[in-house]
């Protein structure tokens, strides 16, 4: 049987919806602060090596006696190294290269696009005709955008930096998939803390090949951590996976189409970055995508058609 997307009318997770679109983008301005003055590999090993060692302390002081086979574990640790991994260093390279925080955010946020053309065949959810407009107008909102970004005064980064934030999309879409087919209950923090301590090990490896694994001693450095570790990571994903199991992986990510104004005003006010009248025309688009794909779907029918097919 079929899911029909909509997202709960209920304040709660209206809430959570609006603080995780505020914890993603906090995400690509903390990419620009460490990009900015330090190397990515050094500021992504910190990120997540201090976070995993908290996070395994705590699995252990809890004693959860769900502990996943040898299969989940490895399915779970694919699932961060292309969430986390393959994601997070998309998203620094691309604005190392000199893509701003605001088109990065927009193209990561095409998720929806990509989704919406696989959710029939593999999940078997419906997505309505209105939704697929909605979709549609995110794709024109991208192209309108990166165009106004690639062509504005100051700008430095080539053509083909444009097309790096799409392979983190990809993994992303990629996790998404793999999360929703796992077999079981979910449990987001078991998870969240294999998906962390993958990316540590990934990220603490390239810094040590690189040269770059001895953090810095300045307490920018520091603060840019914490900033990354509390925001993006622990609200970024953790909300991600918690309201992938609420409102559906249609719903989940069109609000990603909310990020890129929320980041394009901090970059612009941050790091002044340029915002035409395309990248404001673009954006509107985008939001008024946003609202089509998540409009018209009552919650109410959306949790009775979750609990007649026995998905969590």
């Amino acid at each position: 049987m079929t899911i029909l997307i909509g997202i709960p009318r209920g304040t709660v997770t209206a809430g959570l919806a609006a603080l995780f679109v505020v914890c993603w983008s906090s995400g690509f301005v903390g990419a620009k602060l460490g990009a900015q003055a330090y190397d990515v590999s050094t500021v992504l090993a910190w990120r997540f090596l201090p976070l995993a060692v908290v996070l395994l302390l705590i699995t252990a002081l809890r004693r959860d006696r769900t502990r996943p086979g040898r299969a989940e574990l490895l399915r779970q640790s694919v699932i961060g190294l292309l969430s986390q991994s393959g994601y997070l260093l998309t998203v620094y390279w691309a604005i190392d290269l000199g893509v701003s925080t605001g088109t990065t955010a927009l193209v990561d946020g095409t998720q929806p696009l990509v989704v919406a053309a696989l959710v029939g065949p593999l999940l078997g959810v419906a997505v309505r005709g209105r939704q697929r407009v909605g979709l549609l107008l995110g794709l024109v909102a991208v192209g309108a955008v990166t165009w106004a970004d690639a062509g504005a005064p100051g700008t430095h980064a080539a053509p083909w930096a444009y097309a790096v934030p799409f392979a983190g999309m990809a993994c992303l879409v990629a996790a998404t998939f793999l999360e929703r087919r796992s077999p079981g209950p979910p449990a987001p923090w078991r998870n969240l803390t294999i998906h962390c301590t993958t990316s540590a090990v990934v990220f603490t490896l390239i810094a040590l090949v690189h040269g770059t694994a001895v953090p810095p001693t300045e307490p920018a450095f520091w603060v840019a951590t914490a900033w990354l570790v509390a925001f993006p990571t622990f609200g970024g994903y953790g909300l991600y996976w918690l309201l992938l199991q609420r409102v559906g992986i249609t719903t989940v990510n069109s609000l990603l189409f909310l990020v890129p104004p929320v980041t394009t005003t901090w970059g612009a006010l941050w790091f002044g970055e340029p915002v035409t009248a395309v990248t404001i025309a673009g954006l509107g688009l985008a939001l008024l995508a946003t609202w089509l794909v998540t409009a018209e779907g009552g919650g109410t029918r959306h949790r009775k058609e979750v609990a007649r097919s026995g998905r969590p």
